[in-house]
This record gives C-alpha cells, sequence and structure tokens, in this order.
C-alpha cells in the first residue's frame, strides 16, 4: 500500500488526510492488518517527534512510540469514526508521554551520578551560534511546550489540540500565545549575546 501523503500543500494536515487516517482506523478496529501498517507507518513519523524531548534519548522515545502504539491498539474499540482521529491518537500519546516523564523522574531519583562528565560536543569556532528549536522549546513550561509542538510541528487546528489535551480553545490559544512571546524573548536575548 502506498503512503499517504500527511501534509497539504500548507503544512497542515487536509480534511481529505483526516478521511483517510479515520478510513484506515475504522478498517484496522475490523482488524484489517495492512490498513494497521498504514497507519502506524503514516502517522510514526509525528508521534516519534511529538514524544521526543531533550531530556530524552532517542531509544527512550521510540519505546514511549512503542507503548503508544500499544495503548492505540488495547483502546482501538473506543474511537467513535464520527470525530477526528488525530485528537484521539495525540490525547492517548500526551498520556503516554506523561506516564514515561513519570517514570524518568521516578528513576531519576533513584540514580547515582557518575564521576566523570562526557565529552561535550564543540561548535566550529567561526560559525554563528543561533539556537536550534529543541533547545528553544525546553525553556518552555511543558503545557506550552506541548501546545507548540502541537499546532506547529503536527500541524493540528486550535478544536483538535484542545480536544488532544483536554483543554479549552481559549487556553489553548493562551498557552500558545505565551510559548510565542517567551520565544521571541528566548531569541532576542540569543542575538544580543551573539553580538
Amino acid at each position: 500500500m502506498e503512503a499517504i501523503s500527511t501534509l497539504s500543500a500548507a503544512g497542515l494536515p487536509s480534511r481529505e488526510l483526516e478521511g483517510e487516517l479515520r478510513d484506515l482506523m475504522v478498517r484496522y478496529q475490523a482488524g484489517d492488518r495492512p490498513a494497521m501498517e498504514a497507519l502506524v507507518g503514516e502517522l510514526s513519523p509525528q508521534l516519534l517527534r511529538f514524544l521526543s524531548s531533550p531530556q530524552i534519548s532517542r531509544a527512550d522515545a521510540e519505546d514511549l512510540l512503542q507503548e503508544c502504539w500499544m495503548r492505540i491498539h488495547r483502546s482501538r474499540h473506543t474511537y467513535r469514526s464520527s470525530e477526528p482521529l488525530l485528537p484521539w491518537i495525540y490525547a492517548i500519546a500526551r498520556h503516554t508521554r506523561l506516564d514515561g516523564y513519570r517514570r524518568r523522574q521516578r528513576r531519576g531519583a533513584r540514580e547515582v551520578l557518575v564521576d566523570e562528565v562526557p565529552e561535550r560536543v564543540h561548535r566550529s569556532p567561526g560559525r554563528a551560534q543561533t539556537p536550534d528549536l529543541a533547545h528553544l522549546l525546553e525553556q518552555l513550561p511543558e503545557s506550552q511546550r506541548e501546545v507548540v509542538t502541537l499546532l506547529k510541528v503536527s500541524g493540528m487546528s486550535l478544536e483538535d489540540v484542545a480536544r488532544a489535551t483536554g483543554s479549552s480553545v481559549g487556553s489553548v490559544k493562551q498557552k500558545a500565545h505565551r510559548a510565542y512571546t517567551r520565544l521571541r524573548e528566548l531569541l532576542a536575548h540569543g542575538e544580543a549575546n551573539a553580538n
């Protein structure tokens, strides 16, 4: 089965894509293995980006992705085809990420620090140092980082983000506004330090 194009020309999930994903999910609910494989193949890259963070390794993010798909599989019967699929999927992914964070916190409280500091990767001195997106996002509070990731990286609508996070649209707008303001401050501060 050919992969579905995940984004429209504007970089946002199209209505047609949402319909195709919804169709794959309905077929998956009915036990259609190729539909399940197509759905996993289509959504896994977006979910991996959502589940990733600078505080966790790539392997841990991939483990979270696998856990997320297991949760989706176990709860697939609860999806209603009359509702949009992506908010339902991202709500499960959000809970998976939160549970993973809690596990890391519990584990981190019991771990012992090492004596040797790992080597740092050095950037070439002639190159202007601009903060990367991951570094900027890690400086935001978790709720704001989540909203920005869902809106801008995953391309979800305000309504879909509100459904996925269990918030109101107004709350999502407020978190996004505060996040954008903070990101502008961080960028301005970084440019002032570069000069």
